[in-house]
């Protein structure tokens, strides 16, 4: 699957496993599956660094159609029966208030062209190819490495002929493979299922609502299809099905869902308190006795000034 017009991300790929790659060999064995999973990893981080100024955007937009949403359930109702005059007040209503309904596509997009760089680069070094700026001495190494007894470069269709020219056993092989395929398929529901839930929280009137529930279940599905992929390819969609479930987690507590006044007006609600800030917070302070109540303040009076007439000894005049 090599696009000739995204040669130069291909090489730009390549070149940052070898930065990655010479970093971790000053410490590590070059050729042990240790160093190669912290290069994978470290790749998808940095990977996924790079478009977190998209991820924000897209969360931006969607916490604006959030705060439309009882607008929105009034348009609808309004124009229930004339589909293209709702559609229109809809994207009015979004263009007024600066949100984009299609911005939840912009990190998919983004990610879509460094996954292909990465199945070619990684399909690459499985074939034994040294392209890309990578050298010969890099691709043997790669196709040395070990994770759990599995070839970096083998995929659950391999026969056994090739997976036993990587000096590994074909069962142990398959095995691993396939319990990365699962953990993929997990982390991938868990993602999609994350993020259908807040979606349907935010418009409980969606009537996209069935096709989203439908999606989240069959979304896994789709991990399977990398059983075809190279397990250094597969760690990476691992990789970054965690990243993105601990960046949603992450951003959904600092910013919870909207709640509205009974005239439709966004009212602030607190953000949720973060792991480590649990974690830093004091215990209180332990019971002590309520201090006695102040004693009563004495007020002195004063005796009045009798009149003349009455004070002792006097005579009338």
């Amino acid at each position: 699957m090599e696009l000739s017009w995204l040669s130069w991300l291909y090489e730009a790929v390549a070149q940052v496993i070898i930065w990655i790659h010479t970093g971790y060999s000053t410490v590590l064995n070059p050729d042990s599956g240790l160093t190669w999973s912290l290069t994978i990893i470290t790749l998808t981080v940095f990977m996924r660094v790079l478009i977190f100024p998209l991820f924000l955007k897209q969360m931006r937009s969607s916490r604006k159609m959030q705060e439309l949403a009882p607008k929105v359930q009034e348009i609808r109702k309004r124009y229930k029966n004339d589909k293209q005059r709702m559609n229109q007040e809809v994207m009015a209503l979004y263009q007024g208030a600066g949100a984009n309904p299609l911005g939840g596509c912009l990190p998919i997009v983004a990610q879509f062209p460094i996954f292909i760089s990465m199945f070619t680069v990684l399909q690459a070094m499985a074939n034994g190819r040294p392209v890309y700026g990578m050298s010969q001495q890099l691709v043997d190494s790669a196709r040395s490495a070990h994770i759990f007894g599995a070839p970096l470069p083998a995929n659950f269709f391999m026969s056994s002929t090739d997976i036993a020219g990587f000096d590994a056993g074909v069962v142990q092989t398959k095995v691993v493979l396939g319990i990365f395929v699962a953990i993929s398929s997990l982390t991938t529901f868990l993602t999609v299922r994350q993020s259908v839930t807040r979606s349907m929280a935010q418009m409980p009137d969606n009537p996209m609502a069935q096709q989203q529930k439908i999606l989240m279940y069959i979304s896994p599905l789709f991990a399977f299809f990398s059983l075809n992929f190279p397990l250094g390819l597969i760690m990476y969609w691992v990789t970054t099905n965690v990243w993105t479930l601990g960046q949603q987690h992450w951003f959904y507590s600092r910013h919870p869902m909207p709640e509205f006044d009974a005239k439709g007006n966004v009212v602030p609600v607190p953000p949720k308190q973060g792991l480590i800030a649990k974690l830093r917070k004091t215990p209180p302070p332990e019971e002590q006795a309520p201090p006695p109540p102040p004693e009563p303040k004495i007020i002195r009076q004063q005796p009045s000034r009798q009149p003349r007439s009455k004070r002792t000894g006097s005579k009338k005049s």
